[in-house]
């Protein structure tokens, strides 16, 4: 498993969390939100956050309608931490 830090991320202009991240990404990769998501629930990569120097780590969430999304684990910082990023090029 490779275990990668979020540093950027690309929005849509909706309101719905799992709407609203298209992408992630960090120095020198960038993933879909489904290819995120695919690869959380594999295994296959896990991914975090820094922030003031502590590390949050990004899990999937599901919406009551079912929808899955990407997320920080709750660590006490509003707005949501990969919402917070800047945007990828």
């Amino acid at each position: 498993m490779t275990i990668r830090q979020v540093t950027c991320v690309n929005k849509s202009d909706r309101n719905n969390p799992w709407e609203r991240i298209v992408a992630i990404g960090g120095v020198g990769w960038k993933r879909t939100q489904s290819d995120a998501i695919s690869d959380i629930e594999s295994g296959a990569h896990s991914y975090y956050v820094s922030l003031a120097g502590k590390e949050t780590r990004v899990i999937v969430a599901e919406s009551r309608f079912g929808n899955k999304y990407l997320k920080t684990e709750a660590d006490g910082f509003e707005p949501n931490n990969l919402l917070s990023l800047p945007e990828c090029s």
